[in-house]
């Protein structure tokens, strides 16, 4: 059953982390910052997480208004958990929180979901705001996501996009070496470490041509 514990504290900061403040919540909100996941989306993106944890944090997390279930539109049909506008509200507390965790050493083995990576391309890619919108269909372990760039902005959301321009297709720490530079994407093709269909040259100027600082929460390095 979902834990009843409370700090018993009046201030804010207690009162949320009665909320939130239970071991893998966080995490579950990190994972649905990009859009809806189903249950065994979120057991693969966490794999340190009992079945019957991760039952609890939802069920805990869902009556405090933080997440709900919904069933997606056919064809899906597929019963998914999603945050709330409450649960959004949360975003840039776990971006920030994600910023302050990158001095702490590495644990080993180190695991990196597809979201967490996504959400560092996302924080960290500033396409050029007149160049015309682009669409991209990327596959990682078996979870295709939908990248759109328009107005000098990455939007990323889970599911099969409609046309893309180019599709990748690799795992998340593939996909963060390409984004912190450590690997380039010609060296990644040449090494059979990722698969890229449709615009080479568009695709290339998303993952390696980056502006501005890495923004909070990025797991460059991880």
């Amino acid at each position: 059953m979902p834990t009843s514990r409370t700090y018993g504290d009046a201030c804010g900061i207690a009162r949320a982390l009665d909320v939130v403040g239970e071991r893998w919540a966080l995490l579950v909100v990190r994972e649905l910052l990009l859009g809806p996941q189903r249950f065994s989306d979120l057991r693969r993106a966490l794999p340190g997480v009992s079945s019957n944890m991760l039952t609890d944090r939802l069920r805990e997390l869902e009556s405090h208004g933080v997440l709900r279930q919904r069933r997606l539109p056919p064809p899906a049909a597929s019963m998914v958990y999603d945050l709330t506008a409450s649960g959004r509200e949360l975003e840039p507390i776990v971006l920030a929180l994600g910023g302050w965790g990158l001095r702490v050493p590495l644990p080993t083995p180190a695991h990196l979901s597809a979201t967490s990576v996504l959400l560092f391309l996302r924080g960290s890619r500033h396409p050029d705001p007149q160049a015309p919108p682009a669409t991209y269909r990327f596959e990682l372990d078996d979870q295709v996501w939908a990248i759109r760039t328009r107005d000098g902005q990455v939007h990323v959301e889970p599911g099969e996009p409609a046309g893309p321009d180019a599709g990748l297709r690799t795992d998340p720490s593939t996909l963060n070496s390409l984004l912190d530079g450590s690997i380039s994407l010609a060296t990644a093709r040449t090494t059979g470490a990722v698969v890229v269909s449709g615009d080479g040259a568009a695709l290339h100027r998303l993952l390696e041509t980056r502006a501005g600082d890495r923004r909070p929460g990025a797991p460059a390095g991880a």
